[in-house]
């Protein structure tokens, strides 16, 4: 669903007037471009819980992994909607983006081969992940389940001349 366009709104309390919505396939190039991603997640008590990783872009969604009995899977056993985040840090220039959806676990070997192969691609050979019962697993650092995050509003802020803020809505 997410590599169809979606609705795009320029909030224009927060654009510059010079500025226009960006393109959700320019918003995705920049998904599967970025290198490290902020994933927020929610404790059972109802605190954030905010964790930098990596991820690739595949299938019109976002797709992290994690060992299983890392803080953030276990807040997802109780919660699945979640945030990811990236973009610069810089104030006056960069794109940031936001993604509002639910994680669901993915569990499907070939599948998994592909994201791993994707991983591979993109991180290089110390991301290398074999595949065996559902889960990524790497010979020096264990078993990692894999999730996928698939846009249900997302959010992007342009910075520097044109200020802008565009919000993208998926049916």
């Amino acid at each position: 669903m997410p590599d169809k366009e979606p609705r795009a709104e320029l909030d224009a309390r927060y654009s510059d007037e010079r500025a226009t919505a960006m393109p959700w396939t320019d918003a995705v190039t920049r998904l599967a471009q970025a290198e490290v991603y902020w994933l927020t997640t929610v404790r059972p008590d109802g605190r954030p819980h905010v964790t930098p990783l990596i991820g690739v872009w595949a299938d019109g969604a976002l797709h992290f992994c994690t060992g299983a009995q890392e803080r953030k899977a276990k807040n997802l056993r109780g919660n699945p909607h979640v945030v990811l985040t990236t973009g610069s840090n810089g104030l006056r220039e960069g794109y940031d983006l936001v993604v509002e959806g639910e994680a669901v676990r993915v569990g499907d070997e070939p599948r998994l081969r592909r994201l791993a192969d994707a991983w591979e691609a993109k991180y290089g050979a110390e991301w290398h992940f074999d595949v065996r019962g559902g889960a990524f697993v790497n010979p020096g650092a264990g078993e990692a389940v894999v999730f996928e995050v698939t846009p249900r509003t997302a959010f992007g802020f342009g910075k520097g001349e044109p200020y802008s803020q565009t919000r993208w809505r998926f049916a």
